[in-house]
């Protein structure tokens, strides 16, 4: 069951925005896409409340992100979600 995130705007050249729902423990991260094409949406799992605050207080979302998040497929499973601008 995915859930409706909000997702914050971030500096970064790999990530364009990131999302946390607490109750569900999951991250929702937005990559860049391509010109004026928004990029996929991501929902990772079993992310705790730590896990969101170290993130978002990265002094670099983009490093932590691939340092930290990515590698740990286990840790932390995650969706591809389909956007809605993706549909032809």
């Amino acid at each position: 069951m995915t859930h409706q995130i909000t997702m914050d705007s971030v500096e970064s050249s790999q990530i364009a925005a990131i999302g946390y729902h607490s109750e569900s423990q999951t991250l929702a991260v937005q990559f860049k896409g391509k010109g004026e094409k928004p990029g996929s949406i991501y929902h990772y799992s079993n992310f705790t409340p730590e896990d969101w605050q170290a993130f978002r207080d990265a002094e670099s979302v983009g490093s932590h992100f691939y340092r930290h998040i990515k590698p740990n497929k286990e840790k932390y499973p995650f969706v591809r979600i389909e956007d809605q601008t993706e549909q032809a």
